[in-house]
């Protein structure tokens, strides 16, 4: 997993298969994590999530966002950093953030705010957020490893009163310190989420490349449809436009018939461009463009892939991009730079945007599309939602919750006839509840789960945990879970904290039954420890999700993560001591 040589759900089943084969778990145990209550919770929270997306509810959080006008810089960080605390309270932390991102975008830009000073604030306050509930992943996972170890395991409303304070105290340092600390930089230059189509031209440099080409009677590209010219498959160039008779055909379809006397205004490298002149067009020397790319019924947006998107690593042309959505990608932010030529052979990466060119209809689609998220789309092209049933989606998820929360029924069940109710009245259909569950994670949890066994089965956490208590049980079990803790954090800052929480958490139940210590206070550290993800952009999704809007570096994340860190470890430690007393 640390080297990214395969895929960690593919590790992880491959390390469940392993056990098996070995002997070292029952056959019949290899595949339990599918069962346990654990993956059930997380299916359940996928759907429910998922139910507040379709009827438009989770969207109100970021029109509150696009609609705030009050306050300067210091009140959108409260309010994105509260919204996303709030949102992260119940759903996915990635899920939370998708939700927020188009709104605290187009808040940006409506109120003249520089990004940097705000989305990595929203990143942070997502994982903050997650602290204070049961239904993140990793406190999920660290109390399925109480209760296969005999011991009783989180109650929904347990991490209310450590993960409360913190989140609270996260806010406070972003506000203050933490806003200081944060990079300051030209949006426009760095920054590739713009809401118009003259700051978006600007950002992707576009203009630098483009390019008229003027096509006379004798050329032989006269009478060609344009996705037969050449022009985008053979030398990686975007028609964006075609002028004709004195009126401007915008986004024109591939299959436009190129006439003669049209001006071709081409996107890419001058060189190409000039490789068209053997079928007898002319590269015109002046490549200025004075008119408008957008219409009523043209648009120019800014696309980056989702969470979760089945797009990342393939490229436009596997993705048939062109031909499914009817939208063509202009230029791609990609690698901190744009990118506006041999668009259909570069792979889609994490934290890319695109500049997308099409019609109404065509950004409609796109936005329809769960692997694509529009960033500040025309109110007009939002895509639909059941908006009639947005009460009753709030009336399942409180019941879920407060059904848990209440200890009536185990949370797995719970959430889980949330989700069933969700699909019964209509606020999301069977499929899109199939789509909305990230299978990865639930295959790389589940694969993981057996190693808590094989673990304690072993003796392999006893030893570990025999080494810890070596180490630090001299100086008392308060300094146990702060070891614990410190190495849970520094482990998820290069490993998903869902894996770290499968590894350590029996560590830390073994250690704690060695020193006579309360094994659930002792696993707290672990599960407060796995949402420490403030260091590093490859800490989180969420932080890598945030850098291409934000105009983020690598080394901008220690500098306000670090001691936002410092201050997390210290309050955990202080209040896990207070409340649980380990």
């Amino acid at each position: 997993m640390l080297t990214d040589r395969l895929r960690p759900d593919l590790v992880a089943i491959g390390v469940a298969l392993s056990l098996g084969l070995t002997g070292i778990i029952e056959p019949n145990e290899v595949f339990i994590g599918f069962s346990s209550s654990a993956v059930v919770t997380i299916i359940g929270i996928f759907i429910l999530a998922q139910g507040l997306q379709r009827t438009g509810v989770t969207r109100a959080f970021g029109r509150v966002l696009a609609q705030a006008n009050r306050g300067g810089e210091r009140g959108m960080i409260a309010l994105v950093m509260s919204s996303g605390a709030c949102l992260s309270l119940f759903m996915n932390n990635i899920a939370a953030a998708a939700v927020l991102l188009p709104g605290a975008v187009d808040a940006v830009k409506r109120r003249k705010l520089i990004p940097s000073k705000i989305m990595m604030p929203m990143a942070f306050a997502t994982a903050l957020g997650g602290m204070a509930t049961l239904l993140t992943t990793a406190n999920i996972v660290v109390s399925e490893a109480l209760t296969v170890s005999g011991q009783r395991g989180y109650g929904l409303l347990d991490f209310v009163l450590v993960g409360v304070p913190v989140t609270l105290a996260g806010i406070l340092f972003m506000l203050t310190l933490g806003r200081r600390l944060l990079p300051t930089r030209d949006p426009t230059a760095l920054d590739p989420a713009r809401a118009n189509s003259h700051v978006l031209t600007e950002s992707y440099e576009l203009f630098q490349r483009l390019n008229r080409i003027r096509i006379p009677p004798t050329s032989s590209l006269v009478n060609q449809r344009i996705v037969d010219s050449g022009i985008g498959k053979q030398y990686g160039m975007s028609v964006m436009a075609v002028l004709r008779n004195g009126q401007t055909v915008l986004a024109p379809s591939p299959d436009e018939i190129i006439r003669a006397h049209d001006t071709l205004l081409v996107i890419g490298r001058r060189e190409r461009a000039e490789q068209l002149r053997q079928y007898g067009a002319i590269v015109e020397p002046d490549s200025q463009f004075e008119g408008e790319i957008t219409s009523d019924d043209v648009s120019l947006v800014e696309v980056i892939p989702a969470p979760r998107s089945r797009a990342i690593g393939q490229t436009l042309r596997q993705l048939r991009f062109r031909e499914k959505f009817g939208a063509s990608v202009l230029a791609l932010w990609h690698g901190g730079r744009s990118v506006r030529t041999d668009l259909a052979t570069l792979p889609l990466e994490f934290g890319d945007a695109m500049l997308v060119h099409g019609s109404r209809e065509a950004i409609s689609l796109l936005q329809s599309d769960s692997d694509f998220l529009v960033l500040r789309p025309p109110a007009a092209e939002e895509s639909p939602v059941r908006a009639d049933r947005a009460v009753v989606a709030v009336v399942i998820l409180i019941a879920a919750l407060t059904t848990a929360a209440l200890d009536i029924v185990p949370i797995a069940l719970a959430t889980m006839l949330g989700a069933l109710a969700m699909v019964l009245v209509g606020c999301l259909s069977m499929d899109e509840a199939y789509r909305a569950i990230d299978w990865r994670a639930v295959f790389l949890i589940a694969g993981m789960l057996p190693v808590s066994i094989a673990m304690q089965r072993t003796g392999a956490a006893d030893e570990l945990g025999r080494v810890i208590t070596a180490l630090l049980s001299g100086f008392g079990p308060v300094a146990v879970g702060a070891g614990l803790l410190t190495l849970t954090m520094l482990l998820t800052q290069v490993m998903s904290g869902q894996v770290t929480a499968v590894v350590l958490a029996p560590i830390a139940i073994s250690t704690a039954q060695a020193i006579g210590s309360d094994p659930r206070a002792m696993a707290m550290f672990v599960a407060l420890g796995c949402s420490l993800t403030f260091i590093t952009p490859s800490a989180h999704p969420v932080n890598t999700f945030v850098m291409g809007a934000g105009g983020y570096q690598a080394s901008d994340y220690p500098r306000v993560g670090v001691p936002l860190t410092l201050i997390c470890v210290i309050l955990i430690i202080a209040l896990v001591t207070f409340v649980w007393r380990p």
